[in-house]
């Protein structure tokens, strides 16, 4: 590992991977030692198309041709970030046609957060427990997980948490709420899908008592559920839609799209109600249009399907109790957290990269690029299994 990494960069955990990057292409990452390794995690979900693909770097190199950060968001019309919007839009419900660009999925969670309070004049926000939507202040206020924002508070007050696809638990949406923010499929908790028209139950309530819907697609939008948007499986359109990761092929970027009558009310009273410097970056806005572009030609999200029966047919072992999520958004659980500690190091050490979960330490996270084939889906599945084979043969 490379000490200067360690000595000049602010470190997120005791015990960083350390792997020193040389280049990255496709569905794999070679290190400074020439070494290949098979990308499971695609930037955990934030490479959709992989690495280098053509037509984004293609987007990229076009639009610093031409002009590069020019004005603050909303002031001056850019086309990268107009073109966008327009295309972003025509693929969603009629209700969700105005978008607002930022620079990050948290930033986005900020966003519909003060929207929501904007729009309805109130004050709670409810989110559910082991929810994670970003790590800013407002984003950990609807943190689930006391463990991490304990040391932070005070945070921001009156939220509540309920239980992801607990029904009783809807009474606590009251006429107090603002808005209730949920994952069409919970990420940090094991990507634990929502049963029973759960969403769809949540939006009546909250059709019932005037409060709004988010619905966060950081992890689950752009195509990697079967759908261009998670919540597009589960029967229900949400009032607010939180976007990031993979919307711009690996570059930072986020987003959050509501009806144009609740967007617009950030431009008064006060005005300014959201701003952003950066947010809508016409470099970042071109990959953004090559990735949705793409993304939509080549039917990714129908492909993240059929790959996921692929997975599904092969991750059968002793060690695998249960393969949850959906498309290619999947986690592959164990019995322990020491043995999926196990299987993600050795898996590195032998050249497949698989990840963590935020809160949940029995799952192996399985989120490669939408673009990885057949055959390295094959090739990655061989060695996790050779993998399995070992620690189990060692209890």
């Amino acid at each position: 590992m490379n000490p200067d990494f360690l000595k000049y960069q602010a470190q997120t955990s005791p015990y960083p991977l350390g792997m020193e990057v040389s280049h990255a292409i496709g569905s794999y990452i070679y290190d400074t030692n020439g070494k290949k390794y098979l990308d499971f995690v695609a930037g955990v979900s934030a490479c959709s198309l992989g690495h280098q693909h053509p037509r984004v770097n293609q987007a990229i190199k076009d639009q610093l041709d031409k002009y590069s950060h020019v004005m603050v968001y909303g002031e001056y019309s850019q086309s990268p970030a107009v073109q966008y919007c327009k295309l972003l839009v025509s693929h969603l419900p009629k209700e969700l046609n105005k978008v607002y660009l930022v620079n990050s999925g948290t930033e986005a969670c900020e966003g519909a957060l003060k929207l929501v309070r904007r729009v309805t004049g109130r004050s709670q926000l409810i989110s559910c427990h082991h929810a994670y939507h970003g790590n800013t202040m407002g984003s950990m206020s609807v943190m689930g997980f006391e463990e991490r924002k304990q040391i932070f508070r005070p945070l921001i007050p009156d939220v509540d948490f309920i239980t992801f696809n607990n029904e009783a638990d809807l009474e606590k949406i009251t006429t107090k709420t603002a808005g209730i923010i949920l994952e069409s499929i919970q990420g940090g908790a094991g990507f634990i899908e929502p049963k029973n028209d759960f969403l769809a139950k949540v939006k009546k309530r909250c059709e019932e008592v005037g409060a709004l819907l988010i619905i966060d697609e950081i992890q689950p939008g752009f195509g990697r559920t079967g759908k261009l948007f998670g919540f597009e499986n589960y029967n229900v359109v949400p009032d607010v839609v939180i976007i990031g990761k993979g919307m711009a092929g690996g570059m930072p970027v986020g987003g959050f799209i509501a009806h144009e009558k609740y967007m617009d009310l950030l431009s008064h009273d006060p005005k300014l109600g959201h701003i952003t410097t950066f947010g809508g970056h016409p470099v970042i806005a071109a990959a953004c249009l090559a990735t949705l572009q793409e993304v939509l030609e080549q039917d990714y999200a129908k492909q993240s399907l059929e790959k996921e029966q692929l997975f599904r047919s092969l991750l059968v072992h002793p060690l695998i109790e249960e393969v949850r999520g959906k498309g290619l958004m999947l986690a592959a659980m164990t019995a322990d957290a020491e043995i999926t500690n196990q299987v993600i190091l050795r898996c590195q050490d032998r050249g497949l990269i698989l990840f963590w979960l935020l809160f949940e330490g029995k799952a192996i996270r399985i989120t490669p690029p939408l673009t990885i084939s057949e055959d390295e889906i094959k090739e990655g599945c061989k060695i996790l299994l050779e993998v399995m084979d070992e620690i189990h043969q060692s209890t």
